[in-house]
């Protein structure tokens, strides 16, 4: 990252310090992050050193980890924004529009975040529409709490159901994952959700093989009957778009990219990696259609039915996906008051502060979940994806294009 961007994010660090050039500010960033005891850890450290996996999965593996536990994890919003319009159709919504729509618009917005600098989504927000970036920010706190409370009510919900304690053994446990990771910070959030990320693929793949192989031939024909619903591309839509308040929880984690190229590449990247754990999920769900439409936790039946011996290692993950979900949102938040801190205090949030308004924000999110967790999901995600669509998806392809190409050749390509 340029000197003077550095410089300007982060004044104290830079006081005293000799100007040097691009390259050598890069080869500085490199060597502090390779200086941490854990990334020198063999294989480990290599793979989180590597610059192709900083560039190209990363970011698609934090993407995934933040939209995973509200909606792959349980189910329910598949059943929501793709089942319902159709054992085809859904496939249809879930490739042709979600998929795609992600592609273009993290493709994009990525490069916007590598052309002006911008890690955090005050910067990025505030470059890209100016004053309008506080509408933003009230549409991206609506969308917190409600994914907190989907997260919260189904970590009370499992515990309850698979191990018989109360919903608040659950939810205490999920308050102190999420305070612990947001205190650590940046670098422990990319360890965690991305080695988690490895166990969740594994534990789908394995879900998706048993569903092959106990309801493959259902899952085959109600695939065949072609069963197309009207909403099926609006619901891809209205899916794809209240899901691209990820970005703000991936933003963190770009600083590695360095060319348009690489932005596009990594933009496509983390469209698929956080598609097929949806897919893998949607495909099994098939398997029981349609009566699975009615269940409020439709993962967690079906393991039951299908694969009783795979349901505890499952709950486990899944309520590590539920910790991760939270923690990806709520550290866009800390970053978000750690950069104005920087601009108008001149100092920086503490590990202290980030854990407090990690667990704060947990608690409040809790708070929601007693409004019911199919209610929040049909009824809020809906309403807010069109602020989604709006502030970032036309103002990234009208003013954002915009002002990529007036800065031309002054980043580059």
């Amino acid at each position: 990252m340029p000197r003077d961007i550095l410089e300007e994010r982060h004044p104290r660090a830079f006081k005293g310090r000799p100007v040097t050039g691009r390259a050598d500010n890069q080869t500085q960033e490199v060597s502090n992050e390779m200086s941490d005891p854990v990334v020198n850890r063999g294989f480990f450290g290599k793979m989180m050193g590597s610059s192709f996996y900083k560039k190209f999965i990363l970011p698609g593996l934090i993407s995934q980890s933040v939209v995973i536990a509200g909606g792959y994890g349980t189910g329910r919003e598949l059943v929501e924004y793709f089942g319902n319009f159709g054992s085809l159709g859904g496939i249809l919504g879930m490739v042709l529009v979600t998929t795609v729509l992600w592609a273009i618009v993290y493709a994009v917005s990525f490069e916007f975040a590598r052309t002006f600098k911008v890690y955090d989504y005050r910067s990025f927000f505030k470059e890209l529409i100016g004053p309008g970036w506080m509408v933003y920010e009230v549409c991206y706190i609506i969308l917190l709490l409600i994914i907190l409370g989907v997260v919260g009510a189904t970590s009370g919900s499992v515990f309850k159901q698979a191990f018989g304690l109360p919903p608040l053994v659950g939810a205490g446990l999920f308050l102190a994952g999420v305070a612990t990771l947001t205190f650590f910070g940046s670098y422990v959030i990319e360890v965690a959700l991305s080695w988690w990320s490895f166990v969740l693929y594994a534990v789908f793949l394995i879900f998706l093989f048993v569903g092959l192989s106990k309801v493959g031939g259902q899952i085959s024909a109600n695939l065949a009957s072609g069963d197309i619903r009207e909403g099926w591309a609006l619901g891809g839509f209205k899916y794809a778009f209240y899901n691209l308040a990820t970005l703000s929880a991936v933003l963190f984690a770009l600083r590695s990219i360095e060319t348009r190229k690489e932005a596009f590449i990594s933009g496509a990247m983390a469209s698929i990696l956080t598609i097929l754990p949806g897919f893998f999920l949607y495909l099994v769900l098939m398997g029981f259609y349609p009566g699975i439409l009615e269940v409020e936790l439709p993962t967690y039946t079906i393991l039951a039915q299908i694969a009783p011996w795979l349901l505890p290692i499952f709950l486990v993950v899944l309520f590590g996906t539920m910790i991760e979900t939270a923690v990806g949102f709520i550290h866009a938040v800390n970053e978000r008051v750690n950069s104005w801190m920087v601009d108008h205090r001149n100092t920086e949030l503490t590990k202290a502060n980030r854990g407090f308004l990690g667990g704060a924000m947990g608690l409040i999110g809790l708070g929601v979940a007693s409004f019911g967790l199919i209610g929040l999901i049909a009824k809020g995600y809906g309403t807010i994806s069109w602020g989604f669509f709006l502030l970032h998806g036309v103002a990234l392809f009208t003013i954002g294009l915009y002002k990529m190409s007036k800065k031309g050749g002054k980043a580059p390509a």
